[in-house]
């Protein structure tokens, strides 16, 4: 697939994985995130592999993240969206979630989903997300074990 690339000021958005700074990602999402505590390197790694993934930089260096589970058909799960606390407060999430979800691999799919904790207003401004019309129909299956 092609790789898609947004510039804004000194910032710009790739979907290009051989931009990633892995280590910093795996950082972050183990030790900084309320959703990935703990996840091993190899899982970071094999999750990168399989997605579709974003990179938010300021010149070389990686300030942003998020990766899509997708099927690029019908579904898509947005999951592993992060700006660095350092970066926070300069609109880098709100253009992450719109590039995010404007992507012609994402952008007319039946259903795109994501789970947040405190950040509904961002997604649901600046992505068009809503809360699930009928949340009694979905179930999921944990493997609480697992990272």
């Amino acid at each position: 697939m092609d790789i898609a690339e947004h510039r804004r000021g000194a910032y710009r958005i790739t979907t290009d994985k051989a931009q990633l700074d892995v280590p910093l990602i795996h950082k972050f999402l183990s030790e900084e995130s309320y959703w990935a505590t703990g996840r091993t390197l190899g899982t970071v790694q094999t999750s990168i592999d399989h997605s579709l993934c974003f990179g938010v930089f300021e010149g070389a260096t990686q300030v942003g993240f998020a990766r899509v589970v997708t099927d690029r058909a019908t579904f898509a799960w947005v999951c592993d969206v992060f700006i660095l606390p350092s970066h926070r407060g300069l609109g880098l999430a709100k253009w992450l979630i719109e590039s995010v979800v404007s992507h012609p691999a994402i952008h007319g799919l039946r259903l795109t989903l994501l789970a947040t904790r405190d950040a509904h207003g961002l997604y649901e401004r600046y992505g068009g997300f809503a809360p699930l019309d009928n949340p009694e129909r979905w179930m999921a299956k944990w493997n609480r074990a697992s990272t």
